[in-house]
């Protein structure tokens, strides 16, 4: 894995992921919602990964690191095809997010430019670190096969989707009950921790870096993972949710003193 084509793959995912940031920009303007940027996170991971598994194909690298290249595509198209999907039921047709519109407002007549970098280039770029595991483990040629690590972090990658996928869904059910309105949600696993899709974000991404973590030469992509880390408990996960959920939710108070906050524990009497 020489420098040189770091370097070129590492640039064709930034131009790939900013490419689809600025298209989705464009669209964003004609239907006056810069939400829909939340539904194309997961989705714009495939196609960062999928640029990356083409360009790679066309380099005509050695094949023994081809199990490899399949198995990160594969995690990432599931995991992102999963997100994007479950938020565009659950976006779609209801308008735009209250924190673009408050942005909106603020921003007033100049929000076309300053959505542009402030909403959609930084997510590309955020992107673009995150995904750094899935795009330096497909040039990684040795050694051949799946190994014992790259088994470990497909087993981490699917706890992760498991309390994804299910937390999501036990959600979306409590939701829906009209008698559950105002309540706080601590049932299934959310008696456990009170953010199970962001720790099984931190366990999909961890997971997909000890795969990476496994080809020669790949062991400074922690910086993928350890971004997305602190973008859930410090910047647009944890403490974004509860910064004002506890003043418009009853009960919320007496939730965080009994529930961890992210990583699951049994819950204190």
């Amino acid at each position: 894995m020489s420098v040189a084509g770091v370097a070129d793959t590492l640039a064709l995912a930034g131009a790939v992921a900013m490419g689809a940031m600025v298209l989705l920009w464009l669209v964003s303007l004609a239907v006056r919602d810069a939400s829909i940027v939340d539904i194309f996170w997961g989705p714009g991971f495939v196609l960062v990964a999928w640029g990356v598994f083409a360009w790679v194909a066309a380099q005509d690298l050695p094949e023994t690191g081809e199990a490899r290249r399949w198995l990160l595509v594969s995690l990432v198209t599931v995991w992102g095809l999963r997100l994007g999907g479950y938020l565009a039921r659950r976006n779609l047709g209801k308008g735009e997010d209250y924190r673009y519109t408050a942005m909106r407002e603020k921003a007033g007549g100049r929000f076309w430019i300053v959505s542009l970098f402030q909403v959609f280039l930084l997510q590309g770029a955020l992107m673009w670190i995150v995904s750094l595991p899935v795009q330096a483990g497909q040039l990684a040629s040795t050694p051949d096969g799946i190994g014992p690590l790259a088994i470990a972090g497909a087993a981490i990658w699917g706890i992760g989707l498991f309390f994804e996928t299910v937390g999501d869904a036990q959600l979306a059910r409590f939701k829906a009950d009209p008698a559950n309105r105002g309540k706080v949600m601590d049932r299934g696993l959310w008696r456990y921790t009170r953010h199970p899709n962001y720790f099984g974000d931190f366990m999909v991404w961890w997971g997909i870096y000890l795969v990476a973590l496994e080809g020669h030469g790949t062991w400074w992509t922690f910086l993928g993972p350890l971004l997305m880390s602190f973008l859930l408990l410090r910047v647009s996960g944890v403490a974004m949710l509860e910064k004002t959920i506890s003043t418009r939710r009853p009960g919320y108070e007496e939730y965080i003193r009994r529930t961890s906050a992210f990583f699951p524990l049994p819950p204190k009497r």
